[in-house]
């Protein structure tokens, strides 16, 4: 393992990240208290509790999830996409490294990047309202999980995109409307018999619901399907990026 090739791509891209960290601060700090105005203050106060947890808390999970998934997705696809588009891809492949060290270094910063919003946005919500962590391994376990997996998702999208346009069509028309409608800011039980039926098809219930149960002990669905999904959809992604760079695909045309 050539670890000063994964250390040269970590840092470089976390500089970037640092260089525009007041940004990166301030806006996850910004979104979750007008999320907190609409939903906490203008919903909630319709909604006293759900499954016995204020409804002001229950969406705290669901908060860090959206932000988490959105982040590590666009953090990972921007990163390998721009080497691309500028042509310095092809420095990366002729370099003594194998495809394992380029995915450490590129998801590996995309990740930590996201899990640093996440725990920015946990203590922004501790801001406003009680949050209780009953489970804080588990917790920490599903955030990186959700962190790395969703990376890696965000890598392969970089790696397909053929423009800048593309680059934002997955996280805009498809990973968004899933989280929203994963039960980010609702219990599925809420919802008819068989829209609860047709919701166990969307992924990101299982993530969602692994992480809510970390923070109140509370799940919609089975906690080893959580982890079930979230090891499967890491395994899938893995093996789609070693496929890619075993046939060059979208990256030696």
């Amino acid at each position: 393992m050539n670890w000063a090739a994964v250390k040269s791509m970590y840092v470089s891209e976390m500089m970037r990240f640092f260089r525009t960290i007041a940004q990166s601060f301030i806006s996850p700090v910004i979104s979750t208290s007008l999320y907190f105005v609409v939903f906490g203050a203008a919903i909630g106060s319709r909604i006293d509790q759900v499954e016995g947890v204020s409804y002001g808390a229950f969406i705290v999970p669901g908060l860090i999830m959206l932000s988490v998934m959105t982040q590590s997705l666009s953090n990972a696809s921007f990163g390998i996409y721009f080497p691309k588009f500028i042509g310095t891809i092809y420095e990366l492949l002729s370099a003594p490294v194998n495809f394992l060290e380029i995915v450490l270094g590129y998801v590996g910063a995309a990740a930590t990047k996201a899990l640093f919003i996440g725990l920015v946005i946990l203590a922004t919500a501790a801001l406003f309202v009680d949050v209780q962590i009953q489970h804080p391994v588990a917790m920490l376990l599903f955030l990186v999980l959700t962190c790395l997996s969703f990376a890696l998702f965000g890598f392969i999208i970089g790696i397909w995109a053929g423009n800048f346009e593309q680059l934002q069509l997955i996280p805009l028309l498809v990973v968004t409307p899933l989280v929203f409608l994963g039960g980010s800011f609702y219990s599925i039980s809420m919802l008819p018999p068989l829209w609860q039926k047709i919701t166990l098809f969307n992924p990101v219930v299982y993530l969602i619901s692994g992480f809510r149960w970390s923070f109140f002990g509370i799940s919609d669905v089975p906690i080893g399907l959580s982890l079930m999904a979230i090891a499967g959809f890491t395994a899938l992604c893995l093996a789609i990026i070693w496929w890619i760079f075993r046939t060059g695909w979208r990256i030696r045309s």
